[in-house]
């Protein structure tokens, strides 16, 4: 019994892990347009700094999903939690923009150690009729930290307006030295020592080869294909809602929280049953027609509560997808856990960074056209990964 419940503390202070990091992440939001104004900030460079996050997560994703193997799964997340900590201190005492960029680029590393660290022990210390539970409340984790960091961080600003990354800082790093004490290596020594002497030198392209080569690509072109469609829904959200209804930053807020929540209970409450009863290919393809369907609807309703409702749906059939297709990788995945992993992290932010460009390009040409494009290509997602699934089960019936 006391085995069973140093695994269970482990698992609850790793998902508090990844919660600690999502709610840094979300304390600085409501502070960023003051500190943008205070240094004479440009709206483009602010996505710059925006950018800059998710192309260091995305370089670095391929060797931290390699060397979550060869170190082991504890060592990286003490590593990143330690790593987010110096990215927000910088943060919060920098005054000039090189030092911004470097605390966005070291956040995006750090960012690349934690997650595929986390994934991967998730699958190593859960039996595979668990896992899918623990994955949803994964999910959970990093959507309530994406909820609760803004709240938060308009709180703590009153103290001064750099005050939620000092804070934020202080999480991590008391985050970091409870893991160091408290947190169980699934990788045994041999374990390790034999996965430095098995891989080769990593090289991302190599590993983007490797990728696409792999018979995780269809699964892993559906993280890019989601994270694609949240983040171009998202990043025009509050400018399509301002124009088209003239709602102000509390409607859009409300709408926001309300729908962010229900997608959190989702995930704790319905999405292992979900899984149990249909199976990961099942939601996945429901998720992807049912936000494809929504977010096109989104250009044709016309009232707060429409938006609100469709808002919604979008945000819970996202909320679904998101945990179903890394329950299918880690399954999938066996002895690769760490480059699967390291996969998703790296597909996860290509979508992230390709998203709003490509939504910033087709909204100066018409406000509605990114939603289209994005249902358009959440609909190829699932006609893809239809075809895919009958393929593998083909070749898995012979």
């Amino acid at each position: 019994m006391r085995a069973v419940s140093k695994e269970n503390m482990s698992l609850g202070l790793v998902l508090f892990n990844l919660f600690i990091a999502y709610l840094g992440i979300g304390l600085a939001v409501p502070v960023m347009p003051s500190i943008a104004k205070d240094m004479h900030l440009s709206g483009e460079l602010v996505g710059y700094l925006i950018s800059a996050f998710a192309f260091a997560q995305l370089l670095a994703s391929p060797f931290t999903g390699v060397w979550v193997d060869r170190i082991g799964r504890k060592n990286m997340i003490v590593s990143g939690l330690f790593l987010f900590t110096v990215s927000e201190l910088l943060f919060g005492v920098g005054n000039q923009v090189w030092i911004l960029f470097l605390s966005r680029i070291l956040g995006g590393v750090s960012e690349a150690f934690i997650m595929p660290a986390v994934i991967t022990y998730i699958a190593d210390t859960t039996a595979p009729e668990n896992r899918a539970k623990i994955l949803g409340y994964q999910a959970a984790a990093i959507s309530s930290g994406f909820i609760i960091g803004p709240g938060l961080g308009g709180f703590i600003a009153e103290l001064g307006v750099r005050a939620p990354f000092f804070f934020a800082a202080g999480f991590a790093v008391v985050a970091a030295l409870i893991s160091m004490l408290i947190l169980q290596e699934p990788l045994s020594k041999e374990q390790m020592l034999s996965n430095r002497k098995m891989q080769q030198r990593t090289s991302f392209l190599a590993e983007m080869k490797k990728s696409v080569q792999s018979f995780y690509f269809v699964p892993l072109l559906i993280v890019f294909v989601l994270s694609f469609g949240v983040a171009a829904y998202e990043m025009i959200y509050s400018l399509f809602v301002d124009l088209k209804f003239g709602f102000q930053a509390k409607d859009i807020a409300v709408i926001i929280t309300v729908d962010s929540i229900f997608g959190v209970v989702a995930q704790i409450v319905f999405f292992e049953k979900l899984i149990n009863r249909f199976g990961e290919k099942k939601v996945i393809q429901s998720s992807l027609v049912i936000a494809a369907i929504f977010i096109l609807v989104t250009v044709f309703v016309s009232s707060y509560w429409a938006i609100l409702a469709v808002t919604g749906i979008v945000f819970l059939s996202c909320d679904l997808l998101r945990p179903a297709v890394t329950t299918m990788l880690t399954r999938m995945a066996g002895e690769n856990q760490g480059f699967v992993a390291g996969m998703n992290s790296t597909y996860t932010s290509l979508g992230i960074i390709v998203g709003p460009a490509v939504s910033g390009s087709l909204i100066d040409v018409n406000i509605q056209y990114p939603y289209i494009f994005a249902s358009i290509v959440l609909f190829a997602a699932f006609t893809m990964f239809v075809v895919w699934s009958r393929k593998k089960t083909v070749t898995s019936g012979r």
